[in-house]
């Protein structure tokens, strides 16, 4: 199938991404569709603003027809509104079209999501991307399974996603792996922002760090402690709705998961104090989070 005209349902920081790239990589237009696009404080309507000079973009006036023409659809929406996003699309939605869906979402989730693509016409592919979007971007390694991700591996190769690779005709397995995944590196995230907020609290910050490279040799340990709460300080919001799906995913697995639900809630907390972003230190991001916590009128405001 040859690919002239590509569509994104939406368009935070993903979306923009793969948008740039193809733009940048590919003779392709692309059309947009995101619910946020008229609201002028969301980061859709920002990123689409930074995009429009380009000519070969285009955005959607409604949902409904909102990819007429396209031969592919990328969904990088949030979690929790994958399903949603792509139920509202469906109507008069191109038959035959590729609908490729990026979301971190339950292996359910991606099932459910592939019955509406089919239903109505679609081809269904799910991808899991197994690394932060950047530095890598199209590059990062992204893995497909379902009945179409074979056909479809070569398509998205073409396109420019250099490290895309079909991994099983198996429903759910894409997911899975992203989803496991998941426990570990935003669980990691959330253990090192209680721990080391607590150990700030008590000054043993330094001997919880020099431990903790004894067990995990690290170039620098604290630049690494303060990336690791920074993502949760930018991104927790969309982590969180992240982690659910990965306490679906592991409670579906007749796991009780006691780890991945406090890890939604520490990841749900932590955007309240995005303003320690500021700080360049490990130490400046713990106190100014600190200070806040301690008397939650406090902000840094930067």
């Amino acid at each position: 199938m040859n690919i002239e005209r590509i569509g994104l349902l939406g368009l935070g920081e993903v979306g923009a991404i793969l948008a740039r790239d193809l733009l940048e990589v590919t003779p392709v237009e692309i059309q947009v569709w995101d619910h946020l696009l008229d609201d002028a404080t969301a980061p859709a309507a920002r990123h689409y603003d930074a995009l429009a000079e380009n000519a070969r973009i285009s955005r959607a006036v409604t949902a409904a027809g909102a990819f007429a023409g396209c031969q592919l659809v990328l969904s990088a929406v949030t979690a929790d509104q994958a399903l949603a996003a792509a139920t509202s699309v469906m109507p008069d939605f191109p038959a035959g079209c590729w609908f490729v869906d990026f979301n971190s979402v339950s292996p359910a989730t991606k099932i459910a999501l592939a019955f509406e693509v089919e239903n109505a016409g679609g081809y269904f592919v799910e991808a899991a991307v197994l690394s932060p979007i950047m530095p890598l971007r199209m590059g990062a390694p992204i893995l497909l399974a379902g009945p179409r991700a074979a056909a479809f591996e070569p398509v998205g190769q073409a396109l420019g996603f250099g490290d895309m690779s079909a991994v099983s005709a198996e429903p759910g397995v894409a997911a899975a792996t992203k989803m496991c995944r998941s426990v570990m590196i935003k669980g990691m995230e959330a253990l090192v922002s209680e721990s080391l907020l607590a150990a700030r609290h008590y000054g043993v910050e330094e001997t919880v760090l020099a431990s903790l490279n004894n067990l995990f040799p690290r170039p620098d340990w604290p630049a690494h402690a303060r990336y690791l709460i920074s993502r949760t300080l930018q991104h927790g919001t969309r982590r969180a709705a992240e982690m659910r799906e990965v306490a679906r995913t592991v409670s579906e697995a007749g796991i009780e998961p006691w780890m991945s639900e406090a890890c939604v809630l520490r990841q749900d907390w932590a955007p309240a104090y995005r303003d320690a972003l500021g700080e360049e230190s490990l130490d400046g991001m713990l106190d100014a989070m600190l200070a806040q916590i301690k008397n939650p009128e406090i902000t840094t405001n930067r």
